[in-house]
């Protein structure tokens, strides 16, 4: 399996379109409110990607998809089709999943919105969620085991009886939008591999708030959860360092600092 370690040149480079698919989400959110419809939010940050970044939306065309973000509402697990039909509601959880494209290099991230007032279990679920991202994105180093990361990730969700999905996971990035190695986000056999700075991978957590199962529907894109139980996913790409790991799509006021060093 060949995973490529990027260069400081490249990495400037994923820097950039990192921060510019954090600005979309950060630029979106004031937007997610009741009564919109999630085909005006893609229309949104499709402007924003090409006339305000002057960036490309990697994921429009992608293998034939017809958007330029996903969105993914409630009990839809990933690779939701914005829709005129589709219209938030209050309570609603919501991923925006965006993968911009800037000077050849890919930086890809999601997050979870609340439409109006959350629910009890819908803003538990996404916490417990993001916070599963943040454990994986602590321990990163070089020198430890790529599987660690699945099995920190499961521990911690399985502790509060949410379930892990198995079938998507995250993937080395850089010029290619899915690059070696998967990212598995429960244990799993890694093959051996071992970290090494340079590599640049999405970590990309989803989970259910019932079991672990989910369907695609006839589109070939939506993915739901089989027992119709809430699910949600954050997703960050990260390039390991000489002692820790740099978050390229971090957001303004998010929890965790933007560098992350183990002495």
């Amino acid at each position: 399996m060949a995973i490529s370690i990027k260069s400081s040149k490249e990495i400037t480079k994923m820097r950039e379109a990192g921060r510019l698919a954090a600005e979309v989400l950060e630029m979106i959110k004031k937007h997610v409110v009741p009564n919109v419809n999630t085909d005006t939010l893609d229309r949104l940050c499709h402007h924003y990607i090409t006339k305000k970044q002057n960036a490309i939306s990697a994921c429009l065309g992608y293998r034939g998809y017809p958007k330029s973000v996903c969105i993914s509402i409630n009990d839809v697990v990933c690779h939701g089709i914005p829709s005129q039909n589709d219209i938030l509601k209050d309570g609603d959880i919501v991923n925006i999943d965006v993968t911009v494209l800037k000077n050849n290099y890919h930086g890809d991230t999601s997050a979870m919105f609340f439409v109006g007032q959350p629910t009890v279990q819908g803003e538990k679920l996404c916490r417990i969620t993001q916070n599963s991202l943040y454990l994986a994105i602590q321990l990163i180093k070089p020198g430890i085991r790529l599987r660690t990361i699945g099995i920190e990730i499961q521990k911690f969700i399985e502790k509060q009886n949410y379930s892990v999905v198995r079938e998507y996971c995250g993937h080395g990035i850089g010029k290619g939008f899915h690059e070696e190695p998967q990212i598995l986000h429960y244990d799993a056999d890694d093959g051996g591999i071992v970290l090494k700075k340079g590599m640049t991978f999405t970590i990309e957590p989803m989970i259910n708030a019932g079991k672990c199962g989910v369907y695609t529907l006839k589109d070939g894109w939506t993915v739901k959860t089989q027992d119709s139980s809430l699910s949600a996913q954050y997703e960050h790409t990260v390039v390991i360092t000489n002692n820790g790991c740099e978050v390229l799509t971090l957001r303004k006021n998010e929890i965790i600092p933007q560098i992350l060093t183990h002495e």
